[in-house]
């Protein structure tokens, strides 16, 4: 019984450990470049040896790239009604704007971090496609990206100006006319997709 019972703890502690390394990964990604980020300090953080960071992970890109997308969080924002995006994403942009999560950190405080080096921007790129656009495009019902990765501008160019850089007039909170604003401007952009689809008559 004993033994037994070992066998079904020891997977929920491994899930929880690994957890934990990717917590502290999230932190230290979002606090720090990707260069003056290792795996030693990550795994001190959570006072495990790096070498069970590697058989969690199995490489540094592959934790930073779990990092981004447990901070993206793809599967909240497009996991909605098709209808609905337009003002899901609007929502989301200005509710998250201060941060979330024990660590408060925000969806750009990794990707801010992490332009200065050439394997973090190719990992990103790889992330934010794989994702994200590549989800929204399917969502949207067209093999064509083009829209999603519009939509995916705006939505990243407005948070860096507006959590990064601190620009006045895009710090109102959410529900105003900012997220009005960006629901209208998101819906523009699927409709004009939607019209482009179209045979003409």
């Amino acid at each position: 019984m004993k033994n037994k019972a070992f066998a079904h703890s020891a997977p929920s502690a491994k899930v929880a450990t690994r957890d934990r390394i990717l917590d502290a990964a999230i932190v230290r990604f979002s606090r720090q470049s990707y260069e003056a980020t290792g795996l030693r300090d990550i795994a001190a953080d959570v006072d495990v040896d790096v070498a069970y960071v590697h058989r969690c992970f199995g490489s540094k890109e592959r934790l930073f790239a779990a990092a981004v997308e447990a901070t993206l969080k793809p599967e909240l924002l497009l996991g909605g009604k098709a209808e609905d995006l337009a003002a899901t994403l609007a929502h989301e942009l200005f509710h998250h704007a201060e941060g979330h999560g024990p660590h408060q950190v925000r969806p750009l405080d990794i990707v801010i971090h992490s332009l200065s080096s050439a394997d973090a921007s190719r990992v990103l790129r790889e992330v934010v496609a794989r994702s994200f656009i590549e989800p929204l495009a399917a969502k949207l019902g067209r093999a064509d990206a083009l829209n999603a990765a519009l939509i995916t501008a705006l939505l990243a160019g407005t948070g860096i100006l507006r959590t990064v850089l601190g620009i006045a007039p895009l710090q109102e909170t959410e529900g105003g006319r900012l997220e009005a604003m960006m629901t209208a401007a998101l819906t523009g952009i699927i409709a004009s997709a939607d019209a482009a689809t179209k045979p003409a008559s």
